[in-house]
């Protein structure tokens, strides 16, 4: 069939308004991505949520005595196993809703340390209510009490209000871990699912509490220096770094495509090439991360020094735990070019978001 010159100019032009047409706006990415945002993180907080139905439900609830690690010890186990599904769930899940949800962050994710700061002096003299030190970390302190390293114990028997942890001594120690403590985080959770909706979604935040959750990593192996670190009682704390970056991975992938349609900004960079970089960063970050065994991030040397690293000497930049400081710290600094975080920032700024440190 032969095609008249006139009709084919129509029909190129026709085709090229409409393929105008369908280009996605920013006002579209947006949309876009806070709907998928909304269903890919919902998943995470639904596991949260079944997690901790799952540990008050399989907490120790013994009739006239306290826990017993020989009597209990399958129900301890599981509560510990739904405790991990929990934790890592969460950790899955923190960069995005944190920023967003702080309060409720706190709430669920604080440290003994943090909820002490705003007790005050006298602390927290009943450790298995649902009041004063909660969440995730509460409940940690208490389940692995048998099982924390002397190190954390040494730090924490400084912190003006500390009490020791231990298992529940009586019936109603017992009970009350489970139907006040564990409540109030099955609590926590429901409030996270019930406020997760795409209205609730500022793109703008959640992705810089991305960006904020690879910053803060440096701070999360600089803690462990020091016995700080978040999941310190059950010395999960290289698994808590593994999934925030598995979370973060996946967080970010939803702002991939409006990244990639985006021109070189003001530092010279496209959003392909941001975009490729990023997930570069995020490659080299897991094989660091993979290269160290366990749950726990490795031990410093006794003769590293947090407040001057400058003065670790080579054989303690050597070691395991000063490797993987150097290479957290190299990757995630905002300072240093190439870097995750200053890629991040970048792309944030090629999105119209604010950055890290604005």
């Amino acid at each position: 069939m032969t095609v008249r010159p006139r009709l084919l100019c129509s029909t190129l032009l026709l085709a090229a308004a409409l393929g105008a047409g369908c280009a996605k706006t920013d006002d579209d990415y947006r949309r876009d991505v806070t709907r998928a945002m909304h269903d890919t993180l919902l998943s995470g907080i639904d596991g949260l949520l079944s997690a901790a139905h799952d540990l008050q439900a399989a907490a120790p609830h013994p009739t006239g005595r306290g826990w017993d690690a020989t009597q209990d010890a399958a129900a301890i186990a599981s509560t510990k196993a739904a405790w991990v599904r929990a934790r890592q769930s969460y950790e899955h899940i923190e960069g995005a809703l944190a920023p967003i949800f702080p309060d409720l962050d706190y709430a669920i994710d604080a440290r003994y340390d943090d909820y002490l700061a705003e007790i005050g002096p006298d602390g927290d003299d009943y450790l298995f209510d649902d009041q004063g030190v909660t969440g995730l970390h509460g409940v940690e302190r208490i389940l692995y009490a048998a099982q924390t390293p002397a190190q954390v114990i040494d730090f924490e028997s400084h912190l003006q209000g500390s009490r020791p942890a231990a298992w529940p001594a009586t019936e109603r120690e017992a009970a009350d871990f489970r139907d006040l403590l564990c409540a109030r985080l099955v609590a926590g959770a429901q409030a996270f699912h019930d406020q997760w909706t795409p209205a609730n979604i500022d793109l703008d935040g959640a992705f810089d509490g991305l960006v904020g959750l690879m910053n803060e990593q440096k701070e999360k192996v600089n803690k462990a220096a020091t016995s700080e670190e978040e999941s310190r009682y059950s010395q999960r704390t290289m698994a808590d770094i593994r999934d925030n970056l598995d979370g973060t991975r996946q967080a970010y992938a939803l702002f991939g495509e409006w990244l990639e349609s985006k021109s070189a900004g003001g530092a010279g960079e496209d959003g392909p090439s941001a975009d490729e970089a990023i997930r570069g960063g995020f490659g080299r970050l897991g094989d660091l991360y993979g290269a160290v065994s366990g749950d726990a991030i490795p031990r410093p040397p006794s003769t590293w020094s947090s407040e001057d690293p400058a003065s670790n000497t080579p054989a303690d930049l050597a070691s395991p735990f000063g490797v993987l400081y150097t290479g957290v710290h190299q990757a995630v600094d905002p300072a240093v070019h190439g870097s995750v975080v200053e890629r991040m920032n970048r792309a944030a700024a090629l999105l119209g978001f604010h950055q890290v440190g604005e």
